[in-house]
């Protein structure tokens, strides 16, 4: 379907809610309080909290772990995202056995645990600085980062799915059009965060794109063992990037001449 900037933009068929993402074992979600009884454990919480934070972060499977204190200084809050149960574990372990576990037993902790499993849903403004941060941290650089914002600024960005998880945008996927013979869209970037990889984010993400895509073909430059569970076949077609990685899931005849959008020029 066409809209107002002239580009053909996938259907949204499900609404505002997100699609779960099947998941062999539930991410693990914590929110809470640590609450200070004394100037002496608040005192505590300030020194060791810091490195008891970026100590948290770098953990495989921590996902997220931010604290901030409340106007009230006695009180800090606290949410945590990890990619399973064994993460969570892993986490209470090495907590307890850390300079912050020992001298911080008598604050008093009011957590909810939570199990969940992430969705998968258009982007909205807030996941913008997300995306970019996900891109960056996927591919170990800026390109794809700045790609998709430069499709977004010209109004090519047909499509931008997340992958969320209690807030945290945990994968990403964009169809932007394409120009030439016939209709069709470009799949690029696939993005997935480095600790949530191989747990079918990804696929999830694909199979929704597609599903939006409709009848209209889908083209993605990427690895064949890959993309062909999603249907996707080798493609000869009239195009820079023609040659072996160069896919298509639909129907787009043989020698038909295709060109990305005008962002993909700049990589």
């Amino acid at each position: 379907m066409s809209c107002a900037c002239g580009h053909h933009h996938p259907r949204h068929d499900h609404g505002g809610e997100g699609v779960p993402i099947a998941l062999v074992r539930p991410m693990i979600a914590l929110t809470g309080r640590l609450i200070c009884s004394d100037t002496a454990q608040m005192m505590t919480a300030l020194s060791l909290l810091p490195d008891h934070v970026a100590l948290s972060r770098a953990e495989p499977g921590c996902l997220r772990f931010d604290i901030w204190q409340d106007d009230d200084p006695m009180i800090w809050h606290l949410s945590e995202l990890f990619t399973d149960a064994d993460a969570f574990a892993a986490h209470q372990a090495r907590t307890g056995a850390s300079e912050w576990g020992r001298q911080s037993t008598g604050i008093e902790r009011d957590f909810d645990r939570r199990e969940i499993r992430p969705t998968v849903r258009p982007e909205q403004v807030p996941d913008v600085h997300a995306i970019d941060a996900l891109l960056r941290d996927a591919f170990d650089g800026g390109d794809e980062a700045r790609l998709v914002a430069e499709l977004r600024r010209q109004g090519d960005l047909s499509l931008s799915l997340v992958a969320e998880a209690a807030g945290t945008v945990i994968g990403h996927l964009a169809l932007s059009p394409l120009t030439g013979d016939a209709e069709a869209f470009a799949l690029a970037p696939l993005a997935v965060a480095p600790k949530m990889q191989r747990l079918g984010i990804g696929g999830a993400l694909v199979h929704e794109a597609l599903g939006r895509a409709g009848k209209t073909p889908v083209l993605v430059l990427g690895d064949p063992a890959y993309y062909s569970r999603f249907g996707f076949v080798p493609a000869e077609l009239n195009s820079p990037y023609a040659g072996p990685h160069l896919q298509v899931h639909g129907e787009l005849a043989s020698g038909s001449v295709i060109r990305h959008a005008g962002a993909f020029a700049a990589l």
